[in-house]
């Protein structure tokens, strides 16, 4: 077991909760003793619920039910996901006095689970942008490398788990502000089939992009809190790695990617063939336009919810985020439109792929996480944004609405953390889950901890 509970994940916490090695209680302080000792480095909380979190556990603590899954277990959410009694502020000045009245659905689904909310994470304002930059809050910094980004938008919610401020964390995913966080953090980031988390009382940046997904330490955690989110369960076509069908891209995933996250990707395809699966090249829907496609169906969609803000509050946005909302004032109805069908083509496409394999492998992210204020990347000689290096390979997926998950599997010669992407089927969640523990369990890595001390 860990040595501490901090950076344990929620299977080992749960063992020692039902054995009474430690209680919701001890739990909560641990976390919370943490926050006050890291929050400000880490800059991962805007608000904090401590007191109910005690209440909650000292209720837990006085009748332990082991029939619920994540009973005791503190986690936090993304500052975009209402929690009745808490501001839900999306990071941004333009909503500091929107108090909840309610839970979100998936909060509610965390209650019923057993699980302690103790607080809302930092995030890029209103979830746009992959890089986490926050200049009312703050930048979000990478807990192995301070001077470096923890990724966005979910900044403050990878950031939370790998600080070891809780046990889990909920975020929002579009274009990959789950996956490429957790990546580049060393966590397990995972996004399901488009609607199998109800994202009901999250607040939207781009209604047909958006997925609501979790940040933890193990892929095993991933199924215990989709098993608690997901709106209904589907049992999962159980296969073992020596009869798996693995696509690998034949385009796009792997180009213009940091050469040693290529060789940790490289090791793990070589250790899938020797587990005897059957790893197979594929050819995927053209990628010349899907950025720009993504872009004309996101901005439209967050102007027409941000509209009732911006006559009175619009001087309260930051200046990026304002430029987003005049791009989406400049695209026509039949530019959304025509995005729209693109979409349905890829997802179209896409089916045609799953007929052949069983999941698609990629890396998570072709770069490292960047340092904090750096504007472009560049990689063999290309420059780019960094959000959009950052969310290059995750964005699609968005998109087409199939599940996908980043797991750790490389240490990256500057002392980084190198993310895995595994995709699945539509509405073949816990397949993936599935499979991904598998890999988590049989392959010999292991991402040592931040040096935090």
């Amino acid at each position: 077991m860990s040595a501490s509970p901090a950076f344990a994940p929620i299977t080992e916490i749960n063992l020692r909760l039902r054995n009474g090695d430690l209680s919701a209680i001890e739990l909560v302080n641990l976390y919370t003793d943490r926050i006050e000792r890291f929050g400000e480095i880490s800059k991962a909380f805007i608000s904090l619920d401590t007191k109910s979190a005690l209440s909650k556990a000292e209720i837990i603590d006085e009748s332990f039910k082991d029939d619920l899954p994540l009973n005791g277990i503190p986690y936090a959410c993304k500052d975009l996901f209402d929690v009745k009694g808490l501001p839900t502020t999306a990071g941004s000045q333009v909503l500091q006095d929107n108090v909840a009245q309610q839970d979100a659905a998936a909060i509610k689904c965390m209650n019923q689970a057993g699980a302690i909310c103790i607080g809302k994470n930092n995030l890029h304002e209103f979830a746009y942008g992959a890089t986490g930059e926050n200049t009312l809050y703050g930048t979000v910094p990478n807990p192995y490398d301070q001077s470096r980004l923890a990724g966005g938008s979910s900044s403050g919610s990878a950031a939370a788990v790998g600080f070891g401020l809780c046990a889990a964390a909920l975020g929002t995913d579009t274009g990959g502000s789950v996956r490429a966080p957790a990546a580049l953090c060393g966590l397990v980031g995972f996004k399901p089939t488009y609607g199998r988390i109800s994202t009901e009382g999250v607040i939207p940046y781009s209604w047909t992009l958006d997925h609501v997904g979790t940040l933890t330490r193990s892929v095993a955690d991933v199924g215990l809190l989709f098993d608690s989110l997901a709106l209904e369960s589907q049992p999962p076509v159980q296969k073992g790695l020596d009869n798996l069908t693995i696509g690998i891209p034949e385009s796009f995933f792997f180009n213009r990617c940091d050469s040693e996250i290529l060789d940790s990707i490289d090791a793990l395809m070589n250790f899938l063939r020797q587990a005897g699966a059957n790893l197979k090249p594929v050819s995927m829907p053209s990628m010349e336009y899907t950025r720009t496609v993504s872009l004309t169906v996101q901005m439209p969609e967050a102007l027409s919810y941000h509209n009732r803000y911006l006559e009175q509050r619009g001087h309260l946005y930051s200046q990026d985020f304002r430029a987003g909302l005049a791009l989406g004032q400049c695209l026509l109805a039949e530019q959304y439109i025509r995005a729209k069908r693109f979409i349905e083509t890829y997802r179209n496409d896409m089916g045609k792929v799953f007929a052949e394999v069983d999941v698609l492998l990629t890396p998570a992210t072709p770069v490292i996480a960047p340092k904090i204020g750096v504007v472009e990347v560049t990689v063999d000689g290309y420059s780019e944004p960094a959000g959009n290096a950052i969310t290059r390979y995750t964005s699609f997926f968005n998109m087409t609405g199939h599940p996908a998950i980043t797991l750790p599997c490389g240490l990256h010669g500057e002392g980084l953390p190198i993310g895995a992407q595994l995709v699945g089927r539509h509405f073949g969640d816990e397949q993936l889950i599935d499979i991904a523990e598998q890999i988590e369990s049989c392959y010999d890595f292991e991402l040592p901890l931040p040096n935090l001390d």
